[in-house]
């Protein structure tokens, strides 16, 4: 059975619902809309205004009554409608939500679930394409998750919403419409990387939207006989160095692909994390293929060229090997 990304989503909010009173979900147009993605369409229906909650417009506001909810007992999912937005309420995920079970020595967890649309390629310009999940990455207290597959999308927020304490999930405006063919869908493990492809000559660390770009890379790459084993990320915190090392090991070449700017990308993390674990097994300098440093254009093919794109994967991967061109 064909299932999108969206509708794992929506799925998985749905399931969680019928499975624990506790759950609630709010956010804006989250209701009567159905959620800006499709995401929660039908769900004020069966589960009426007081678990499937539209909010005012003010992040910090609906986020902290998120955090107040958790501490009462609550399973909240907020959902924040892009990640720009979320910046009005870093107060209440990074000072609050993050540092309760710190602050009060254990006695308070908060289990929370923040869910957000990140990343470009859909035209919304420089205000509504952002990609900060390397910003929420270096919170400490929060889990970070980046599902890139429609098996991610449905288990990871089960997962996550089992947690005691709080989650961000970012899905990638890019994967709502992907779709598969799927069996089953089941709670997925948040604490580790995938590898999406095996190979033996160099390693492609990416997440989220990037991860089909990168594979179409792979797939290139193969042509011209360069085996690449695809790791995708999924959990940006805690970040599973032990699957990104063995492969870096094995492959002796990694390059990380990261819709991020360069200059403070969270490819820059990897990259160090790599040369601290596994620098006498590189047998080239690590490669960077992030976003132009410059603020997400409207028009179509300008977004295109400031985005990581297949060609520039296949690019870098081939200059590691001292090969000109594509």
């Amino acid at each position: 059975m064909k299932t999108t990304y969206r509708n794992a989503v929506h799925d998985a909010i749905r399931h969680a619902m019928q499975q624990d009173s506790r759950v609630l979900l709010m956010g804006e147009d989250v209701g009567a809309y159905g959620g800006t993605y499709a995401a929660s369409k039908g769900l004020l229906e069966e589960f009426g205004p007081d678990r499937i909650r539209d909010t005012p417009l003010s992040e910090l506001g609906f986020v902290g009554i998120g955090v107040g909810a958790a501490l009462g007992g609550l399973r909240p999912i907020v959902e924040v409608m892009t990640v720009n937005f979320s910046l009005l309420a870093l107060d209440q995920i990074l000072n609050t939500a993050a540092a309760l079970r710190h602050m009060s020595g254990g006695q308070f967890s908060v289990p929370l679930v923040v869910r957000m649309a990140t990343g470009a390629g859909r035209q919304l310009a420089a205000q509504h394409s952002h990609s900060l999940e390397g910003w929420y990455a270096h919170i400490p207290g929060i889990k970070v998750l980046a599902p890139a597959t429609v098996a991610d999308a449905y288990g990871m927020l089960l997962t996550a919403l089992a947690d005691p304490d709080p989650t961000v999930i970012f899905e990638h405006v890019q994967l709502y419409n992907t779709s598969v063919d799927v069996d089953t869908l089941e709670p997925t493990d948040i604490t580790r990387a995938a590898v999406r492809r095996s190979g033996s000559d160099v390693t492609l660390i990416t997440y989220g939207g990037c991860l089909p770009k990168t594979l179409d890379a792979a797939d290139q790459l193969s042509l011209a006989g360069i085996d690449c084993e695809v790791i995708d990320l999924r959990v940006l915190r805690p970040l599973d160095d032990e699957t990104i090392l063995e492969s870096v090991r094995k492959t002796h070449r990694a390059v990380v692909v990261d819709e991020m700017w360069r200059t403070g990308s969270f490819a820059g993390e990897i990259s160090a994390r790599i040369v601290e674990g596994a620098f006498y097994d590189l047998d080239a300098p690590i490669a960077r293929v992030c976003t132009d440093e410059v603020p997400i254009p409207y028009a179509k093919h300008l977004e295109e060229a400031a985005l990581p794109q297949p060609d520039k994967i296949v690019a870098a991967v081939r200059g590691l090997f001292g090969v000109e061109g594509q």
